[in-house]
């Protein structure tokens, strides 16, 4: 059964620029979700891929480290959409002052990344709710310097990004 859209596009304004929203539906959807067999046999295999991967967690012996080592390898794959050019091993070389393969520049700006991920996990184990205010912490220390850093760092966007 397809459902369409879940939600509406609204047209906003912001500083004499129009763009378009997505306002998500309500929760619980409506007409409530119509639990097919084929659609209980998804949900029940989602269950047990989640069963498994909590069961392997259990198998690490030390889930700091797997904890460095993917927040690393994120911030290797979110800075790429920026076009940096950096490894997980430069990243690694540069943590270790080692000199990585490429630009500096690039190195830097991944540490930054993993520098604002690793403010935004101490933020939420210290309490701090997923907030704007979150966000916004997390963004200044992402723009400290380099790329981005004359705009506003730790504050959000006044203008559509096109």
């Amino acid at each position: 059964m397809k459902r369409g859209l879940q939600g509406s596009y609204l047209t906003i304004s912001t500083v004499g620029e129009k763009a378009r929203a997505f306002v998500p539906a309500p929760l619980p959807p409506h007409p409530p979700i119509d639990w097919t067999p084929a659609l209980r046999g998804k949900f029940d295999q989602a269950l047990l891929a989640l069963g498994r991967l909590d069961s392997v967690s259990t198998l690490l012996p030390d889930t700091s480290l797997f904890l460095y080592m993917y927040v690393r390898k994120e911030a290797v794959l979110s800075s790429m959409i920026e076009g940096t050019q950096s490894s997980l091993s430069d990243l690694l070389l540069f943590e270790l002052d080692q000199e990585p393969g490429v630009p500096m520049d690039d190195v830097r700006e991944v540490s930054r990344y993993v520098a604002a991920l690793d403010r935004g996990l101490r933020l939420l184990e210290d309490g701090l709710p997923l907030s704007l205010r979150l966000l916004r912490e997390v963004h200044a220390v992402l723009l400290t310097r380099g790329r981005g850093s004359h705009q506003t760092p730790g504050e959000f966007r006044r203008s559509q990004n096109w």
